[in-house]
């Protein structure tokens, strides 16, 4: 692992927060100072430099997950190397932008959703770190960091941009996007879908980080009869990473330290050996 070293002694004692930015979000803006890591990993090197910098006085890290200019599909994200590099610069919470899709009339595009749970469609990523020699299966019952979603809700209220909490993500493998036969099952199942959300939350699990995901609603999945343009997804992305951006600024100095998030995140390895 290589990384430059870093004075801690100009940040304030709390928690080391990663973001991960997703389509749209390619480059933070968040930071008053910055640096850039460059990792590498058991697993390979993450999406890119890993920025470092400060969010009122909270030190932060930023990673784009889809590299500078969109360059890496979600198939071919390496979550690996983007969660264990962010883990070995020693990120203890991560909040995560993604676009979703959404399959319901009351989630229209630009709304902001906190998923409670998620289902898991995709076919060819690496799901864990642990592929032999010792095996853990890790409880993902509660798969996202309550104290961290409340946080978030707060924030929200706070910044005016309202939260719609309690929902299901479902993900899938990408790059395409659904069928209509496809968009009309996942609606029996859940309330927005994307193609990034896994393996990315259980292997913060497995690092024992706190994880949630902010979804930005880009447009109606397919089966509202609206064929998914990518050209109309830019456009509410673009109009929307000012929100984010606020949101998280917002966020971030109110996220408690480690010690004082009474979660069951930190110790999740503890009970999944056999």
């Amino acid at each position: 692992m290589k990384a430059q070293a870093t004075n801690r002694a100009t940040f304030k004692e709390g928690p080391v927060v990663g973001i991960i930015g997703g389509s749209g979000l390619y480059e933070s803006g968040l930071f008053t100072s910055r640096k850039e890591h460059k990792m590498s990993t058991p697993w390979g090197s993450p999406s890119g430099f890993i920025e470092e910098g400060e969010i009122d006085g909270v030190r932060s890290f930023f990673l784009s997950r889809h590299g500078k200019g969109h360059t890496i599909p979600a198939h071919r994200v390496n979550y690996r190397a983007n969660i264990d590099a962010l883990k070995s610069l020693g990120v203890d919470a991560i909040i995560t932008v993604n676009s979703v899709g959404s399959l319901r009339e009351e989630l229209p595009p630009g709304t902001f959703v906190l998923p409670e749970q998620f289902i898991d469609f995709t076919k060819n990523r690496p799901t864990t770190f642990y592929d032999g020699g010792k095996t853990y299966h890790i409880s993902m019952a509660d798969p996202f960091c309550p104290i961290l979603s409340r946080t978030a809700v707060d924030s929200g209220k706070a910044a005016r941009i309202p939260m719609v909490t309690s929902k299901t993500y479902v993900c899938v493998e990408g790059p395409r996007f659904s069928t209509r036969a496809e968009s009309r099952f996942f609606r029996t199942l859940a309330d927005v879908i994307g193609m990034t959300l896994c393996p990315e939350a259980q292997l913060a699990r497995e690092r024992e980080i706190c994880y949630l995901p902010i979804c930005m609603v880009t447009d109606f999945d397919v089966w509202a009869d609206r064929p998914v343009e990518a050209t109309d997804i830019a456009a509410v992305l673009s109009s929307n990473v000012t929100r984010v951006r606020k949101l998280i600024q917002d966020l971030v100095p109110n996220i408690p330290s480690r010690s004082d998030r009474a979660c069951h995140c930190q110790d999740s390895l503890s009970q999944a050996g056999l």
